[in-house]
Order: structure tokens, then C-alpha cells, then sequence
């Protein structure tokens, strides 16, 4: 059990580390343009030179809301990892981590809607409006990783809710 434990802790920290670079990065859309390769993803659009993103088409409020759930994500992750390891310490043997694993599955709720607004909004050529064309446009691993930390606080959060302190 106690390896068990240490697992999921592992994988937690794993989970806010990726989130954090998920966030951060600004590689949830690659593609190719007449200059060259440029990416994009929530606050930038970077081909030699990084700009902020403009969205086409009232797209603006759809960004802030994946932005905004984006950063809930990270902050009910770290929150979530906090409280964990106060329950590690003040819990009573045989008692469930239930408020570490609802945080965490309130976590994995903000992926799971942010990660779907920029899905929808955001994954084709024509929802951002910059002077290239892009060619070829697909998911970079900004995205990607954002679509792993959503398995990743789903299972854990779920294990949180299961598993005893021994």
C-alpha cells in the first residue's frame, strides 16, 4: 500500500509538472507557412518571432476560457498535491483521502473543459487570424501532454478516493 501510495504521489508530481509545461507552451498547434514552421497554442503565435494570439470570428472569449481552465487545472493540482500531503501526515490509519482525490478530480474537470474549448475552437487554420497561411496544421505536444494530465488526474484522483492511509 505504501508503495502504491508513492506511486500515485510520483504521478502526481509528474501531472503538475506537465500541466505546467502544457500551459506554458505555446506548441498545442504546429504547422508550416511560406517563412517556415510556426506553432501556437494559448497565449502566443510564435514563427521567428513570438506574438500573442489573436483569435478570428469571437473566438476571444472561447481562448480566455481555455486559458482561464487551463491555470484552474494547475492551481486545484498543486492544491490538490498540498492537501495530500497534509492528509499523509494528520490522517488516521484506515481513513480514505477523499478531499485530496475531490480536488484532484475537480483538477481533471478543468482539463477536461478547457482542453475540449480549445479542441473545438482552435485546432484549425482558420480560427486564429495572422498574416501567414499555415499548411498542414496538427497537434504539437503542448496539447498532447494536456490530454495525458487529463488521464493522468482522472486515475489518480479515482485511486486518491479508493485507497486507504495505512
Amino acid at each position: 500500500m505504501l508503495v502504491l501510495l508513492a506511486g500515485i504521489f510520483v504521478v502526481h508530481i509528474a501531472t503538475v509538472i506537465m500541466l505546467f509545461v502544457s500551459t506554458i507552451a505555446n506548441v498545442w498547434m504546429v504547422g508550416e507557412t511560406s517563412n517556415g514552421n510556426v506553432s501556437w497554442g494559448l497565449w502566443m503565435w510564435c514563427n521567428n518571432t513570438c506574438e500573442s494570439l489573436t483569435p478570428t470570428g469571437g473566438n476571444g472569449p472561447s481562448l480566455q476560457a481555455a486559458q482561464a481552465f487551463m491555470i484552474l487545472s494547475i492551481i486545484f493540482s498543486v492544491i490538490a498535491l498540498v492537501t495530500f500531503i497534509v492528509q499523509l501526515f494528520t490522517l488516521e490509519k484506515g481513513k480514505r483521502f477523499y478531499i485530496t482525490g475531490a480536488i484532484t478530480l475537480v483538477c481533471w474537470l478543468c482539463i477536461l473543459i478547457g482542453a475540449s474549448i480549445y479542441t473545438a475552437r482552435f485546432t484549425y487554420r482558420e480560427s486564429v487570424d495572422q498574416a501567414e497561411t499555415v499548411e498542414s496544421p496538427h497537434h504539437g505536444y503542448s496539447f498532447i501532454l494536456a490530454w495525458i494530465c487529463f488521464c493522468f488526474s482522472f486515475v489518480t484522483g479515482v485511486l486518491y478516493l479508493v485507497l486507504r492511509k495505512k
